[in-house]
């Protein structure tokens, strides 16, 4: 096996696969990543076994075969290398020979017969979409994921594919959030699937900027997501999604309306002397106006006021200030709407005008 390519393009691919790569494995070959030669360039392939990365590129100088190569050590050496330097890939028996310009590397190889590939899935529905659409749609959700949840289906994004529109949704039982947008074609079977969070990383390391299209194909045990020469696919988190729809809340009809980079850099400031631990600020919401103060141990208080549009006569409700945000982080309008029910009941954060975003914050007693 043989190929001579640029460092930059070679360097590009690695970027993409090597992140699936745990740094422990249980099985030696997970270390390494699977390059195979053909007539029309080359392939590489990293995987974890629940996540698998494909990044293809053409290349000169061709001699066909397969073999797998440590990762890790590989995209030190190229990333190492000078700019603009060409380099040469042999393999010799059980080793493989990297040349660039007067460096040589030699590195130890194990058979690609030994590397776990996912076979062809059973494709049940393909979807295609902008690419900049998804990317803002799993943006817009995927901090709200759980972290190594015993819950283990909260440990992931749930795509829930709809007739007409793709929602994406994340919860770790504290807050919500819910992106949608609306899909060109009719979709023959609406399904729900969990990505687990590792996919959901890798994925949104893999977006670019520009007006490229995506290729969705949902398969019952496999999410795949075809972008130009790199294939991601990812198995599926084997749960039942909470039904998160009635956690949106119902009859919360105190609405306040703020701006929101006033609010964010208010919360901002207010956090500085909030409780370490439960990072907790009190909202409280008067007529045209919107207080919020922090107190922490040491007997510090932060007073801030904002401008606000509301009819609201008097309610105060105490939320982590973290999570508020982070949902504001994620509308893109100028405004956003908050709307409360009451003092022990959840808020929910979204645009004036719109509900393809809507992020839902559980109250904290302070």
């Amino acid at each position: 096996m043989r190929f001579s390519i640029q460092r930059e393009t070679l360097l590009k691919r690695l970027q993409h696969v090597v992140g699936v790569v745990e740094r422990r494995q249980t099985l030696p070959v997970l270390a390494n990543l699977l390059f195979v030669v053909d007539a029309s360039g080359i392939s590489l392939t990293g995987t974890d076994l629940e996540v698998e990365m494909i990044a293809r590129t053409s290349a000169e100088d061709l001699d066909p075969g397969e073999v797998t190569v440590p990762a890790r050590k590989l995209f030190d050496i190229c990333r190492a290398l000078p700019d603009g330097c060409r380099i040469k890939f042999e393999q010799n028996g059980d080793r493989v020979t990297v040349t660039a310009g007067r460096s040589r590397f030699t590195l130890a190889t194990l058979p690609a017969t030994e590397f776990p590939t996912v076979d062809n899935i059973d494709t049940v529905e393909r979807v295609a979409l902008p690419e900049a659409q998804l990317k803002e749609l799993m943006d817009r959700t995927g901090f709200a994921m759980a972290h190594q949840d015993v819950r283990y289906y909260l440990n992931g994004m749930l795509f829930d594919l709809r007739e007409h529109s793709l929602r994406c949704v994340a919860t770790d039982g504290h807050r919500l959030a819910m992106a949608e947008t609306r899909l060109d074609a009719k979709i023959a079977s609406p399904r729900q699937v969990i990505v687990p969070r590792k996919g959901i990383n890798e994925l949104q390391g893999l977006f670019e900027p520009g007006e490229g299209i995506v290729e969705l194909e949902f398969a019952r045990n496999h999410l795949r997501v075809r972008r130009g020469d790199v294939t991601f696919t990812s198995k599926l988190i084997d749960g039942r999604f909470p039904d998160y729809e009635a956690v949106v809340p119902i009859g919360a009809d105190k609405e306040v309306r703020v701006q929101r980079d006033d609010m964010r850099a208010a919360l901002q400031r207010a956090a500085i002397l909030s409780n370490e631990k439960y990072r907790g600020v009190k909202i409280e919401v008067a007529p045209n106006r919107l207080r919020i103060v922090a107190h922490n141990p040491e007997q510090e208080e932060a007073v801030e006021e904002v401008e606000a549009r509301t009819g609201v006569s008097e309610l105060s409700v105490g939320f982590n200030v973290n999570y508020l945000l982070d949902a504001l982080g994620a509308i893109s309008s100028d405004e956003v709407l908050l709307c409360l029910r009451d003092g022990q009941s959840s808020c929910l954060v979204r645009k004036p005008d719109s509900d393809d975003t809507r992020h839902v914050i559980m109250p904290l007693r302070l």
